[in-house]
């Protein structure tokens, strides 16, 4: 499923129009990527959590040359399945 097929459902699911289904949808998006920009965790009960991990810096290798190169330290969103969700997965 993409984007626009995403709206699509919003909208027939909540009785809305495509434009408001769409406008809902990246306003939804936006909030979340300015939660995890300022640090916190977004939750959804049921659904899963959003939040951002840090990685270390490490040693990694080059494939093609071979040399040793290092990997600079890094912040990766990250999004943690609820109950509901996996349940409804299985």
């Amino acid at each position: 499923m993409n984007k626009s097929e995403l709206i699509d459902a919003i909208a027939e699911s909540a009785g809305l129009s495509k434009a408001a289904a769409g406008k809902a949808l990246d306003a939804t998006i936006e909030a979340v990527s300015k939660a995890l920009q300022g640090g916190d965790e977004v939750t959804l009960v049921g659904f899963g959590t959003f939040y951002v991990a840090e990685r270390e810096a490490r040693n990694g290798r080059n494939p093609r040359t071979g040399q040793t190169i290092e990997i600079a330290a890094a912040k990766q969103p990250k999004f943690r399945a609820g109950k509901s969700l996996k349940d409804a997965v299985q």
